[in-house]
């Protein structure tokens, strides 16, 4: 089965300010290696649709996301944390980013042997229940995490986060919820400077130092995640897919290359052909040297094919 491809052209207008690293580019770069590489023909390329305030109501509190809607600026930019601005599109784009994994789960879930893999932004990892920080305004893999165990009554769902900063807010909003294993790897220590001793019986964290190579990065997931789902048997894996650990991408010091995302895409594609057939659904998260992102991506969904 083709992968499918969720995106929307809202998310290319989430406005950050000029030479920010989170910027629309980021898309277009994946999207040119798409092209280049020949994999746009072997993808399915969808719309995505916007997610609602109910499914935004399962994964961050109704307070948080009344008061994000309501100051969204008509004009100008706010700002929402240090780091996190909003600008006239940037609720559009975040809505849409999210719709993306309810729309992937769908597809997934009522298909066999499905994967899929949004290509939106703003980013979702370091949202928390209760707070936009680190780039992003809505958690999106904990939103499609949260339609899953409710639409699809699972009780058993693997996140994986690869990007090179903790994933500290999918940490929070699952942190007491069993049915949720979450696997986090990350440079210690970086931004958000959490994770490092937060680790429980369904949170499994890997805080690795700058400087880390391919070769000590897969033994670190060989050793402790691979085991770990492989027990857990997921009913669904979903990928926080940051591929800003890539030695060319300066916001971090990871050494990763492009076969180290095709290769823990292949790994999990096993995992999830034995425990959950074959379904998969992943999230761009981090990502910041375009062309490195873009090879990147494509090697992931190498690995996943």
């Amino acid at each position: 089965m083709p992968i499918t491809i969720f995106s929307h052209p809202s998310c290319y207008y989430h406005e950050n300010g000029v030479d920010h690293p989170e910027c629309p580019e980021r898309l277009s770069a994946i999207n040119d290696q798409l092209i280049r590489s020949g994999m746009e023909y072997v993808v399915m390329q969808r719309d995505a649709s916007p997610a609602t305030k109910e499914a935004l109501y399962l994964a961050h509190g109704k307070r948080y996301v009344d008061e994000l809607f309501a100051k969204a600026p008509t004009e100008g930019h706010i700002w929402l944390d240090p780091d996190t601005i909003m600008g006239p599109k940037s609720l559009n784009a975040a809505l849409h980013a999210a719709g993306s994994g309810i729309n992937a789960v769908d597809q997934v879930m009522q298909g066999s042997n499905e994967q899929a893999f949004c290509a939106v932004r703003p980013p979702g990892h370091h949202a928390t229940r209760e707070q936009a920080m680190g780039f992003c305004l809505l958690n999106n893999i904990a939103i499609a995490a949260e339609h899953a165990l409710n639409t699809y009554q699972l009780s058993r769902i693997a996140i994986v986060d690869f990007d090179v900063h903790h994933g500290n807010g999918t940490e929070d909003i699952f942190q007491h919820e069993p049915r949720v294993l979450f696997c986090s790897s990350f440079e210690h220590p970086l931004y958000p400077y959490t994770g490092a001793d937060s680790s429980n019986e369904h949170i499994i964290n890997l805080p690795l130092a700058g400087g880390c190579r391919s070769s000590a990065w897969r033994e670190q997931v060989q050793q402790h995640w691979l085991p770990a789902i492989d027990a857990f048997a997921p009913q669904l894996i979903l990928i926080s897919a940051g591929f800003d650990g890539h030695a060319e991408d300066e916001m971090a010091h990871f050494m990763l290359r492009e076969e180290d995302y095709q290769w823990i895409a292949s790994e999990l594609k096993q995992l999830a052909d034995k425990h959950c057939q074959g379904r998969i659904v992943a999230m761009l998260e981090g990502g910041y040297a375009l062309s490195a992102l873009g090879r990147s991506v494509v090697a992931f969904l190498k690995g996943l094919l």
